[in-house]
């Protein structure tokens, strides 16, 4: 099975999302949700609108999409969900670099990134095994 890549980016006011992997395929919206939905329906179009010619091999196929966000992003989305502290807590980074990403004024490292990604992950592999 493929893979779309689907890259989401925090701008001023508005979240944007493009395939890196598909050329043509772009949303936006004030929200990641509608950023998402944006390109679902981008998809959508591009199949409905377009000769079969024209449509690239990788959308005439069953394919996963896969959102990558770059760190401010994240941290910026999340923002309600994860409190500082606790992102400290999981990736070890301390809360006022956090803040520094978060707010653009510092961008990562890849090591940084590598933390803050690989903390996430563990936390939700954590949360899997849960049953209530």
């Amino acid at each position: 099975m493929s893979t779309i890549q689907i890259v989401i980016e925090r701008s001023k006011d508005m979240f944007s999302a493009y395939a890196e992997n598909v050329a043509g395929i772009y949303g936006g919206g004030s929200t990641v949700e509608e950023a998402k939905q944006s390109v679902l329906d981008a998809i959508k179009w591009y199949t409905a609108y377009n000769k079969p010619e024209n449509i690239p091999a990788i959308l005439t196929t069953n394919f996963d999409i896969v959102y990558r966000f770059d760190a401010q992003s994240l941290l910026s989305y999340y923002k309600g969900i994860f409190t500082n502290g606790a992102l400290e807590r999981i990736t070890g980074i301390n809360q006022r670099q956090l803040q520094h990403y978060a707010n653009g004024l510092k961008k990562p490292r890849k090591t940084q990134v590598k933390k803050i990604e690989t903390g996430l992950h563990q936390l939700a592999s954590e949360l899997l095994t849960i049953q209530l």
